[in-house]
């Protein structure tokens, strides 16, 4: 298990470049969190899983996963990142971006996931780690009905892609298990 530290300092400078000032919801009414915390989580989930899978490719699923939102949520283009990275790293970025053309929620995960399945069970992992990072607390203004749309939606993403790490999956599993099935707590 090995990756070239430069390389990966170097996906860290774009995607931090490419998420600066961008915020998501917390769990608490009107909170706001950098969204390079979630870049954060899901490298900190690929690093720890690379342990687990010393034959992996680190240095795929490690740039990967930090550069995993920056095509679909900044101006970084794919073509940037191949001439940065090489195919193999731009190619996993690509298929773990919705495709924008598609419409509906249901069409554009399971076209991410055809595609994802396309590529190395290392960017595999960074989908299922990128689900695992997002099963904390739902943000405050998500109803009932989105907590229950965006749960089922992290099974069918197990369902596809558990395979390729069973570390992974069985966190993804528990992550799926504790997040709240019926809404939120005072909903109920």
């Amino acid at each position: 298990m090995s990756w070239d530290i430069d390389l990966i300092r170097t996906a860290w400078s774009i995607a931090a470049k490419a998420h600066d000032g961008q915020k998501y919801g917390g769990s608490e009414p009107g909170e706001q969190i950098e969204y390079l915390k979630h870049i954060g989580g899901v490298t900190l989930e690929i690093m720890q899983a690379m342990v687990h899978h010393p034959e992996a490719d680190a240095e795929l699923a490690l740039t990967c996963a930090i550069l995993h939102d920056t095509v679909e949520d900044s101006e970084i283009s794919l073509s940037y990142l191949f001439d940065q990275f090489g195919s193999s790293i731009a190619s996993g970025v690509s298929a773990l971006t919705k495709n924008p053309a598609l419409q509906g929620k249901e069409a554009s995960m399971l076209d991410s996931l055809r595609r994802i399945k396309e590529q190395p069970e290392e960017v595999w992992m960074v989908k299922m780690a990128d689900r695992i990072i997002n099963l904390s607390q739902p943000p405050y203004y998500w109803n009932t009905e989105k907590i229950k749309a965006y749960r089922a939606e992290a099974q069918l993403i197990h369902q596809h892609l558990h395979s390729a790490s069973h570390y992974l999956g069985q966190r993804l599993q528990d992550k799926i298990d504790a997040y709240p099935p019926g809404g939120l707590p005072d909903e109920e």
